[in-house]
């Protein structure tokens, strides 16, 4: 136990595969239990090169990036040799502070965004509120203890550690299906197409998309 780890968070050195303009953010987090570097361009194709050291989190990740049309280089060194908690919790959390920043000012974009996406007989929905007001509701009824070397607890708090520095509201639930593979996929291909629409920025808009005309 003892002291809580520092939140380190710095600028990333640029990757020589990353684009140098549009909405991007490059973050680095290191603490005594993991090292991680993220590198994020809103205004992508999909493109991931994901290296995390679980493979079905590598899985999820890389479907999210897919589906929400983001380029992404993320890669973490973590204490593995304990379990897995570290390293997702803190992925989830350095990925979505890269999205924070890559977001910027929240100005003319959508905000909202919500899809359905199956994956044969699993059905996921997926809302999201670029709020910046962090919270997450992330109910995916997974059964099995984990899925590869990722533990199914940790799936909806990866999504929860996202939408925390993020900044932003994130419902996402699996409605039906009985392979935890399945659920879980059907869960983070929503919430990308949700996260797609919800950072479109609207032809001639410059304004912000809240009523108090700030979005902080």
């Amino acid at each position: 136990n003892g002291e809580p780890e520092p939140l380190v968070y710095k600028m990333a050195a640029p990757s020589k595969k990353a684009k140098t303009e549009g909405r991007r953010a490059m973050v680095a987090r290191k603490t005594k239990e993991t090292d991680i570097s993220v590198d994020i361009d809103l205004d992508g194709t999909g493109q991931a090169e994901v290296e995390t050291g679980i493979g079905f989190l590598d899985h999820m990740i890389e479907a999210l990036t897919k589906h929400a049309k983001f380029n992404l280089i993320l890669k973490c060194k973590g204490d593995l040799h304990i379990d897995d908690h570290h390293t997702t919790e803190d992925i989830g959390l350095t990925l979505g502070k890269a999205f924070d920043q890559a977001l910027g000012a929240r100005k003319g974009i959508t905000r909202f965004g919500h899809a359905y996406c199956p994956l044969d007989e699993a059905l996921s929905r997926a809302v999201v509120d670029i709020s910046s007001r962090p919270h997450a509701v992330i109910n995916l009824g997974l059964k099995r203890e984990s899925i590869g070397q990722l533990s199914c607890e940790m799936i909806p708090h990866f999504l929860e550690s996202f939408a925390q520095e993020a900044r932003i509201t994130l419902h996402v639930e699996c409605l039906y299906g009985f392979n935890d593979h399945h659920r879980s996929e059907s869960a983070f291909k929503a919430t990308a197409v949700a996260l797609r629409h919800a950072v479109v920025v609207i032809p001639g808009s410059t304004d912000v998309p809240s009523t108090k005309g700030v979005l902080a």
